[in-house]
């Protein structure tokens, strides 16, 4: 490489760009301007980029397409090494391995060799994974963790219905819920009973066989990850015990959720994930005990991004999905 074309190479990187909402046509793999740290933040070398249904949502025009410009980078799990700091970062340095979901519900540009975020935003790396397993975490922990600890305040001895429990936010719901003491009950077709009683279900339901509702008792707690579709949500009221609570995650909390809850006397809350730094330290404690795994069906080299999300929008994912930057 001539010093000229290597000049351009280190001023750029190769990412996923989508120039028009749509389907996973749309994601075309290039190269783009290299982002520099402004002060406060990393720039952060990219191993790993996980995949989540908010990622194909957005690039349909759902999700979070509000808050796009084209064209635009997707993605928001990192896992990777600092590479340069910007001005007053004093927690990581070049070299370090982080993990984070920086920025969320803006734009991060995972889906590329480097993103920038403020260092705060990220955490280190439990130790006991890859960048490909740590990639898959961030999302996906923090919703369980916000759904569980900071929302619903888990403690031992309630028990915790989680519905479409063999996801990627559920199978790390399951675990954390049994961590806090809970009984738990999953919704999942019945293939994924016996791994979900690996990771801590006391119940499995097979949601495809009958009402999940007539086949379990009275629960304190609900972590909606289906929302809307045959009416979950708003059937998830009938196996609440009054004083209970409805976490209803995918779309927030529908007129007919609320007013089915307030006939029962059942407390509902919508939730949307934020960066948590904190969080992530606790989780990667968790991790590094045993008390937590992440499932990771499958990997993607970067410009196989479409067919991971051909794959991520049959909706029959085991864990989770990552493009692996290595």
């Amino acid at each position: 490489m001539s010093g000229k074309n290597k000049g351009v190479a280190e001023q750029t990187m190769r990412a996923v760009t989508v120039d028009r909402f749509g389907g996973p046509e749309v994601l075309a793999v290039g190269r783009v301007a290299r982002p520099e740290p402004l002060p406060t933040e990393v720039l952060v070398r990219v191993h790993a980029a996980g995949i989540n249904p908010v990622d194909w949502k957005t690039r349909a025009g759902q999700g979070m397409a509000g808050l796009q410009k084209f064209p635009l980078i997707l993605g928001w799990d990192v896992s990777g090494v600092v590479e340069a700091v910007g001005f007053g970062v004093t927690t990581l340095a070049p070299g370090d391995e982080v993990y984070g979901m920086p920025w969320f519900p803006r734009p991060a540009g995972a889906y590329a060799e480097y993103v920038t975020a403020p260092s705060r935003q990220f955490a280190r790396k439990p130790a006991s994974l890859s960048h490909v397993e740590a990639a898959a975490l961030p999302l996906a922990v923090l919703t369980a963790w916000h759904a569980l600890v900071d929302t619903a305040r888990v403690t031992a001895g309630q028990r915790v219905l989680v519905h479409a429990a063999a996801g990627g936010v559920g199978h790390l719901a399951v675990q954390i819920a049994r961590h806090l003491g809970a009984e738990v009950v999953a919704t999942a077709r019945a293939p994924r009973h016996t791994w979900l009683k690996e990771l801590g279900a006391d119940e499995a339901i097979d949601y495809t066989a009958g009402p999940f509702e007539q086949a379990t008792a009275p629960v304190d707690v609900v972590i909606d990850l289906v929302g809307g579709t045959d009416a979950t949500d708003v059937r998830s009221v009938a196996v609440t015990r009054p004083g209970g609570l409805v976490v209803s995650i995918p779309g927030g909390v529908s007129p007919a959720l609320a007013a089915a809850a307030a006939s029962a006397g059942v407390r509902t809350s919508p939730l949307l994930v934020e960066p948590d730094a904190p969080a992530l330290t606790a989780v990667a404690a968790l991790v590094e005990s045993g008390a937590l795994r992440v499932e990771v069906e499958r990997t993607f080299p970067l410009d196989q991004a479409a067919e991971a999300h051909r794959l991520g929008e049959a909706n029959r994912t085991r864990g989770k999905l990552v493009l692996d930057l290595a």
